[in-house]
């Protein structure tokens, strides 16, 4: 029998270019309720799930969805999502069909689809993440305290928020 021998990183050889897996990566703009509070890891598992009851098995296999980087503050965020070549369609539908993230509703939009992680950064993602400011506004003839965000103003409610418009307090 053979001693055994120790092989290092570096003395394992590279697949050829064209033999290496192609992938797509999906720019995709999170929006969600102020309070909602969730990971990377709690993205990827939902999504994960999402992909499996939609496509089952086999077919969230062949998709290999993973969420590569992921920004969420103050309800606004983004994130990197990747996927073979060929699979940007399925990965699209997966994302759709995701409505909530460990309990917390959420909106979800993808911005555009790369051939590289840097392109996807440059071109789709902003840093987008905890560009908000806090006010007192009246909201059902009641002061209330809201949180505005570009346009969108979301007014702190017994129970949960309520979305608005600035266009709702003018």
């Amino acid at each position: 029998m053979p001693p055994a021998t120790e092989h290092s990183e570096s003395d394992m050889k590279h697949l050829p270019k064209h033999l290496q897996p192609r992938w797509r990566y999906l720019g995709v703009e999170i929006e969600t309720w102020p309070d909602a509070d969730f990971d990377r890891g709690a993205f990827q598992r939902d999504l994960w799930y999402a992909a499996q009851n939609l496509y089952g098995d086999v077919g969230s296999a062949e998709a290999d969805l993973t969420v590569l980087s992921f920004d969420l503050a103050d309800g606004d965020g983004e994130t990197i999502v990747r996927a073979y070549r060929g699979q940007t369609d399925r990965a699209r539908a997966a994302l759709a069909t995701l409505d909530r993230v460990d309990g917390h509703e959420v909106g979800l939009r993808v911005r555009g689809i790369s051939g590289t992680v840097r392109a996807c950064e440059e071109r789709y993602l902003n840093g987008r993440a905890g560009g908000e400011e806090q006010r007192d506004v009246v909201f059902e003839t009641e002061p209330r305290a809201a949180v505005v965000r570009d346009d969108r103003v979301d007014v702190e409610r017994d129970g949960g928020f309520a979305g608005a418009t600035r266009l709702d307090f003018e």
